[in-house]
């Protein structure tokens, strides 16, 4: 089987459709990453001119002249073909000597005992010592009615939601820079609370100016009496839509803006005609409540669905010695 690089988007994107693949894969999100600065190639294994297999791989600089590759929730792997992303391997290799990358991340959505997370494992990938992407997260299924989904959730949700509505929060969406920019704003008073890291405001502008573009992105904002409070951004790819970034205020908590928020994201998606609601990581599931993602989790839970856990990222080492300095580094970081 031969791989080559493929050039057209609807022809990548017309595959990713057929297969359940996710956003980070589409051809939208590499647009969004060359926008970042970093170099991406989009590769496909076919036989007889179907397509079999693909992955974007998205180059990330370190220092030293140094670099790795990653394909965020690749490869994309078509029916009954597990072994087929073998020759995409072969190519990536070959790119990973011309780059100077240490190291190949994949992470597939695929469960820890699926064939492709066993073929990855007979291909010498191992397991990542940090994850990307989140390894345990939690669907909604959006085929049942409003009124259904309603029913499933903890009776603390479906009053939160209606708290916030009598409480005069309302929800709007938007695309704009000048929104984008509140958005990042409300964002650093959170990561401040919630003692986590977040992108440059640049990031969060061309993500949803690239992706806008396309529909693919939306940003949800909550406000009260003109003041925003929360807000989300969320994307709609294939079937699925996907929680990606939140923020909220915690002066405003009593509010309940994030429930609501979270719940007009969902009948957005449904009127898309998505299959299912992504709200992305939360604490694994025999995770006390000293785990750091234990608020954000019970606030998801809150909702219902059906949790996930997939095989998580892995590894494929092309330099030992410079991949053990790499992780050492980590660990000090």
């Amino acid at each position: 089987m031969d791989s080559k690089e493929i050039k057209d988007k609807n022809q990548w994107n017309s595959f990713l459709l057929c297969n359940d693949a996710h956003l980070l894969q589409s051809w939208q999100w590499g647009q969004f990453q060359e926008q970042c600065g970093r170099p991406v190639w989009r590769l496909a294994v076919g036989d007889n001119a179907k397509i079999l297999a693909v992955t974007q791989v998205i180059k990330y600089e370190l220092p030293l002249g140094k670099s790795y590759l990653y394909c965020p929730r690749g490869p994309v792997v078509g029916d009954s073909q597990i072994t087929s992303p073998r020759s995409l391997f072969e190519k990536i290799k070959k790119i990973a000597k011309q780059e100077k990358a240490i190291f190949l991340r994949v992470d597939p959505e695929v469960e820890e005992k699926s064939e492709l997370a066993k073929f990855l494992r007979e291909m010498d990938f191992n397991m990542a010592e940090k994850q990307v992407q989140p390894k345990d997260t939690l669907f909604l299924d959006l085929t049942k009615s409003e009124e259904d989904l309603l029913a499933d959730m903890h009776h603390k949700a479906r009053y939160n939601i209606r708290l916030a509505g009598r409480k005069g929060v309302v929800i709007r969406r938007s695309t704009n820079t000048t929104d984008v920019n509140k958005f990042y704003t409300l964002m650093e008073v959170t990561t401040e609370r919630d003692k986590f890291s977040a992108h440059p405001p640049e990031y969060y502008q061309k993500q949803i100016e690239i992706l806008g573009r396309d529909n693919l992105l939306r940003l949800f904002l909550a406000e009260r009496k003109g003041e925003i409070i929360a807000a989300a951004i969320v994307s709609f790819f294939g079937d699925k839509a996907t929680y990606l970034h939140g923020a909220s205020s915690h002066k405003h908590r009593r509010l309940m803006a994030p429930h609501l928020l979270q719940w007009e994201a969902v009948k957005e998606a449904k009127k898309r005609g998505m299959r299912l609601y992504d709200f992305g990581g939360i604490a694994p599931s025999d995770a006390d409540n000293n785990h750091p993602w234990s608020g954000i989790t019970r606030f998801k839970r809150g909702f219902g669905g059906e949790e996930k856990n997939w095989v998580g990222a892995m590894e494929l080492v092309y330099q030992p010695v410079w991949y053990r300095g790499y992780n050492l580094l980590k660990k000090f970081r």
